[in-house]
């Protein structure tokens, strides 16, 4: 069933948001694999939405949809910045970024999640994790 909450850009809200959540995906029957995936995904986005995208502005808010179902989780966040281009974030694997301590929150997205999107404002992540357990033949 699909649900919004909306929070203020506040990290103590979005761990309490990644709980709810998280109790969802486990009714739903993910595997530890993917529950991580989702769990990893999910924090990344939401500190992205709240750090990057609002500047840390209590005054903005952060929307989370979700529609979580034994086949598959959907989970988008959106917040109130101005966006940006993923295309331009530096590859935190090339050798002058392996030192820098952020860039690393889209690739591990894209390597835990089955799809990962951004809307053109790039203020809107769209994540998708299927569930191997409802995959088998």
């Amino acid at each position: 069933m699909a649900e919004t909450k909306v929070i203020q850009s506040d990290l103590k809200a979005a761990r309490r948001l990644e709980e709810q959540v998280l109790v969802e995906v486990a009714r739903n029957g993910y595997d530890e694999a993917a529950t991580f995936a989702i769990k990893l995904a999910l924090e990344e986005g939401l500190n992205n939405a709240i750090r990057h995208g609002n500047a840390g502005d209590p005054s903005k808010t952060v929307r989370l949809e979700t529609d979580i179902d034994p086949r598959r989780a959907v989970i988008v966040i959106t917040d109130e910045g101005g966006g940006f281009d993923p295309q331009t974030v530096p590859d935190p694997c090339a050798d002058e970024n392996l030192e820098k301590p952020s860039g690393r929150g889209i690739m591990l997205m894209q390597a835990y999640m089955d799809e990962v999107h951004y809307n053109q404002a790039g203020n809107q992540l769209r994540i998708v994790k299927r569930n191997a357990r409802e995959q088998r033949p």
